[in-house]
């Protein structure tokens, strides 16, 4: 399934690229549902990626695209959401695999980190990539397995 329904959502260290990459989405066709942050003010990254990842999860958007300071909390953050596959990707062979092998249904940049010209990139790569299936299907599907098992530990726990 080609992703045309995205997600967008940032804090105050990854909000100017967020902003970018929603304008250059929208431009390319794409709809795209912006859950904030939307200025320079200090917030806090889980509010923003929570929300984005739950639209994922429950079916009201294809696919997101997070962004804060270098990534990583916002990926952190959306992984914790059910039925969320969220990669940090720096580069455009990151943005292919994540889609090809590890079938992310969300990405996740560093505003201060990546700039925008190779996260466009990186994101086009990801949209553009169907999942290889076979052997990554498997792969996928242990850790979706996991996720749900009863039993697990840390299940519902924070770390």
């Amino acid at each position: 399934m080609k992703m045309r329904r995205l997600v967008a959502g940032a804090d105050h260290g990854g909000v100017e690229l967020k902003d970018e990459l929603v304008r250059r989405l929208r431009d390319a066709g794409y709809e795209v549902e912006d859950v904030g942050t939307h200025g320079p003010d200090s917030v806090h990254y889980p509010d923003y990626a929570i929300a984005a990842a739950e639209r994922v999860a429950s079916g009201g958007a294809d696919g997101g695209v997070l962004a804060c300071g270098t990534g990583i909390g916002m990926s952190i953050a959306a992984n914790k959401v059910k039925r969320v596959f969220c990669a940090k990707v720096n580069t455009v062979e990151e943005g292919r695999l994540a889609a090809e092998h590890n079938h992310a249904n969300m990405l996740a940049f560093g505003g201060r980190i990546t700039d925008p010209d190779t996260a466009w990139s990186a994101l086009k790569a990801w949209l553009d990539t169907d999942p290889a299936g076979g052997r990554h299907d498997l792969r996928v599907g242990k850790i979706a397995e996991y996720e749900t098992a009863p039993g697990t530990p840390g299940v519902g726990e924070p770390r």
